[in-house]
């Protein structure tokens, strides 16, 4: 039976609205992101069971309405004619805009703001490292078969193309963290190419040889949040007429040498320690290690904590091109697909197996997030099962010393971009049957409507 996207868009208008309540309307790839003026009017037991709503999670002034990939994009389309604006636009209203600042004075906690911040600099990031990735594991099927087409030119194009993200990725990352430390963006990236331009390695500054690129993304996130806010300092002094010339050229300057002298050793320190920890972790703890780590990811998915792992990846990545942390994590998400495949064998509610049948295969390649919301978590046991499964499978990666040569990526589809894809499906397969067993063992109470 088809979706009427239209009947669940204006269902969800009823609740919400009306439509003088929405300030702004956005989607990702499985929520549908409605900014309310007044979060009171609505009535989030009812959000909940309209018909293909899998799940609703409240976030500051926002509601964010889990959909599933691809439908959501059709119920935005159709939700955004109904109100009036257009995808992104936001209506400010000098009571919604009071209300807001309440809000986020309440909530936005330090600690959860750098969390944001660290997101919005990588997870643009991430189609390029799953592009890259793909362009790499292709790369490495083909040589597998043929090793003597390694010396054509088609195939080294495809190693550039493959490496490309990484060649660049401090660049990247410069121009993403100077947007969201209140700098200049391609400041942020002219700081990010000072600290690894190649001619550094001719350099010595008071006895200290510098070292192109020392430190990776760490260090340019460190350089350029100092230079972003010498950037804001400056131009508060500055006049107007001079901003243009002055400010670019102080905030190069004064930052350049505390770039090289003082900040980028310290992330060389941080990084090299980041390293150390996650690589003995793994190494010295083994299978318990990744037994602890895979069984804890979805709370701390639950709760936001798993964005500051985001550089973590992107460090591993760059440094040495391989990161054992992710096939690990990536293990919660297939012990969630094993909790919900009882739930559907145990369950008689009929919308809870619509829900897991919409939802598995978008689990299995590695979204989760309808059948957390929409399953697992709202019934409660399954969501221990899950993590229990997850833990199982966790410790079989890092048994097997499974790593990922990029990031992005998740569930099935990651086994391309691992370095054993054989032992990385049979890890998932662990994890599917240890969240299978768990559910059926823990049991849940199966609701009527």
């Amino acid at each position: 039976m088809s979706t009427n996207f239209e009947k669940m868009a204006s269902d969800i208008l009823k609740i919400v609205g009306p439509k003088e309540n929405i300030r702004s309307i956005n989607n990702c790839m499985t929520r549908l992101r409605i900014g309310l003026f007044d979060m009171d009017k609505v009535d989030i037991e009812s959000l909940k069971k309209v018909e293909g709503v899998l799940g609703v999670v409240k976030a500051d002034d926002q509601l964010q309405v889990i959909i599933g990939p691809g439908k959501v994009n059709k119920v935005a389309d159709k939700f955004s004619k109904l109100v009036g604006m257009e995808s992104g636009e936001v209506e400010e209203k000098l009571e919604g805009m009071e209300l807001k600042k309440a809000i986020k004075e309440k909530n936005a906690t330090p600690f959860k703001l750098f969390l944001k911040k660290l997101a919005n600099i990588f997870i643009p990031l991430i189609p390029a490292f799953i592009a890259c990735g793909l362009v790499t594991a292709i790369l490495n099927i083909i040589l597998k078969f043929n090793p003597a087409l390694g010396s054509t030119s088609f195939i080294e194009i495809l190693k550039i193309a493959g490496n490309a993200v990484f060649y660049g990725l401090n660049l990247f990352v410069g121009v993403n963290a100077a947007k969201e430390f209140g700098g200049s963006p391609m400041l942020g990236g002219v700081m990010a190419a000072i600290i690894t331009h190649p001619a550094l390695s001719d350099v010595s500054l008071f006895g200290i040889n510098l070292v192109p690129g020392r430190g990776g993304i760490i260090a340019v996130l460190l350089v350029v949040a100092f230079s972003s806010y010498i950037e804001k300092i400056t131009r508060k002094y500055v006049p107007d007429t001079l901003d243009l010339f002055l400010t670019p050229l102080i905030v190069i300057l004064v930052s350049t040498f505390v770039a090289l002298l003082i900040l980028q050793p310290l992330g060389g320190i941080i990084a090299d320690g980041i390293g150390v920890v996650t690589k003995t972790a793994i190494e010295k703890g083994g299978v318990v290690t990744g037994f602890v780590l895979g069984g804890t990811f979805l709370p701390l998915v639950m709760t936001g904590l798993h964005q500051g792992l985001v550089p973590i990846h992107a460090e591993l990545l760059s440094e040495t091109g391989l990161n054992p942390l992710l096939p690990i994590l990536a293990m919660a998400g297939a012990g969630q697909v094993g909790a919900a495949i009882a739930v559907y064998r145990m369950s008689k509610n009929k919308r809870i197996r619509k829900t897991v049948a919409s939802g598995l295969i978008v689990g299995m390649m590695g979204v989760g997030e309808p059948l957390i919301y929409g399953v697992t978590l709202p019934l409660g046991k399954p969501f221990l099962g899950a993590c229990i499964g997850g833990a199982f499978g966790g410790a079989f990666q890092a048994g097997f010393k499974v790593c990922a040569t990029s990031m992005g990526l998740s569930g099935l589809p990651l086994a391309a971009t691992t370095n054993h894809a054989l032992m990385y499906i049979l890890g998932v397969l662990v994890s599917y049957a240890a969240g299978y067993i768990a559910t059926r063992i823990l049991g849940f109470d199966d609701p009527e409507n």
